[in-house]
């Protein structure tokens, strides 16, 4: 393990969180709308190309630097069959707005999509006045018979998925009076607080009551230039690998204006021991010189569920247990996530202790390699591709699957640490 040299600056594409909903929101907008700067991946492609399919106008400038989408300042119309791939963001996010339009839509994914509920979503859209059909799964596919929707007060159960409320939340604007939205046991609370701030840099009218109730206006949205943060999910690899290898890794352009809950991250590596930086123009992690890390404490990371893999693919080495809770949503996403760690970590040599919504790390003196079972699931190939930086012979099953979200990440892990073992595939 070497010492810490100056800082390395990683290249970390631009936020699939962000591009998706900005997407949907300079659709809905009236007139033109630049997004600089967003991601390139698999999902944010699928998502894009069902917009373009509802008769909405997209183009992109050279090497995709910029996407510039022609809003129409309502929903779609006209009907058609809705292609949402892998993208949970399109299957919770598209019904919502296609019911402010008119037409019979039908939305279908692949077979890991169907297998994820969305059936709170479509119970509040029922509420709302708007006809739809589940699978009896309740999930997709799912059919919108839509003719407008009226607003009032809706009540949303939160505790499987924030997506449901971020999307009743997008549509609003677009329902025929206001809405007042109430809800409860919200996971991943910061995905909700980026959707409001993005559709108030779209010209909503959004208010939060300091009791709870949300309320928003049904005043539509107005087309606007957004450029695209680098996306925090993505970044936490980089910084996790920077964690456990002595080095010292800078993420330009994610500080401390970021509109994304998952920086949060980098607080859960400093209690782990790493040095965290949060400056205007950027963060930088660097890790004790010898890439140990500091364990004996349990984390909550239910509100940054999507990085709570990445923290526990390092945790075997931290000197005592670690346990992190609040993740029990995680089960419902493209694999049951605690249990698909669980299982690598196992392979790989290290014991662990699950719950509902918990996971206990022990150290392992030596961890080895191992064949690391994806799930077809980004999350796990790149939290475990961290893991392999210093533990010889792990294998990824399906190393591909991170083009989901983040196409380049074999490159730029194998950039910044070019010293370092690599996962390879089986």
């Amino acid at each position: 393990m070497t010492t810490a040299a100056a800082p390395v600056v990683a290249r970390v594409p631009g936020s699939k969180s962000i591009t998706n909903r900005a997407l949907l929101l300079a659709a809905a907008a009236s007139g033109a709308s630049r997004l600089y700067a967003p991601l390139v991946s698999e999902d944010t492609i699928a998502f894009r190309t069902a917009l373009a399919g509802l008769g909405y106008r997209i183009v992109s400038g050279p090497g995709d630097a910029w996407w510039e989408v022609t809003g129409k300042g309502h929903g779609p119309v006209g009907g058609g069959r809705v292609w949402c791939a892998d993208a949970g963001t399109a299957a919770r996010f598209l019904p919502p707005f296609a019911a402010t339009g008119s037409g019979d839509f039908l939305f279908d994914g692949s077979d890991q999509l169907r297998a994820r509920p969305l059936q709170p979503l479509a119970d509040a859209l029922t509420r709302l006045g708007v006809s739809v059909w589940t699978e009896p799964c309740g999930g997709l596919p799912l059919r919108v018979a839509a003719a407008g929707a009226w607003g009032g007060e809706l009540f949303v159960e939160g505790g499987l998925s924030s997506q449901y409320l971020s999307g009743l939340l997008m549509a609003a604007p677009l329902l025929r009076s206001p809405l007042t939205v109430r809800f409860r046991d919200l996971v991943s609370r910061p995905y909700v607080d980026m959707t409001v701030a993005l559709m108030r840099e779209f010209g909503a009218k959004v208010v939060e009551r300091p009791d709870g109730p949300v309320e928003i206006a049904a005043d539509g949205y107005c087309a606007t230039g957004l450029r695209v943060e680098p996306d925090a999910s993505a970044a936490s690899y980089l910084f996790a690998a920077a964690a456990v290898t002595g080095r010292s890794v800078t993420v330009p352009g994610l500080g401390t204006d970021s509109i994304q809950g998952d920086l949060r991250f980098t607080d859960v590596l400093a209690r782990a021991g790493a040095h965290v930086e949060v400056g205007e123009e950027g963060t930088t992690v660097t890790g004790a010189p010898d890439g140990r890390l500091r364990g004996g404490f349990e984390v909550d990371m239910g509100d940054i569920s999507d990085t709570f893999m990445t923290f526990a693919a390092i945790a075997p080495l931290a000197d005592a247990p670690v346990t992190v809770h609040g993740i029990g949503h995680a089960r419902l996403k493209e694999s049951d996530r605690i249990a698909a760690v669980a299982q690598n970590l196992a392979g790989c040599g290290v014991p662990t202790e699950v719950g509902r919504d918990w996971i206990t790390v022990h150290p392992a003196a030596r961890p080895h390699g191992a064949r690391i079972a994806c799930h077809r699931d980004h999350r796990i190939a790149m939290a475990f591709s961290v893991l392999g930086l210093r533990v010889p012979g792990i294998t990824l099953d399906d190393p591909r699957c991170v083009a989901k979200t983040f196409p380049g990440f074999r490159a730029e892990l194998g950039r910044l640490f070019p010293d370092q073992p690599a996962p390879t595939r089986v």
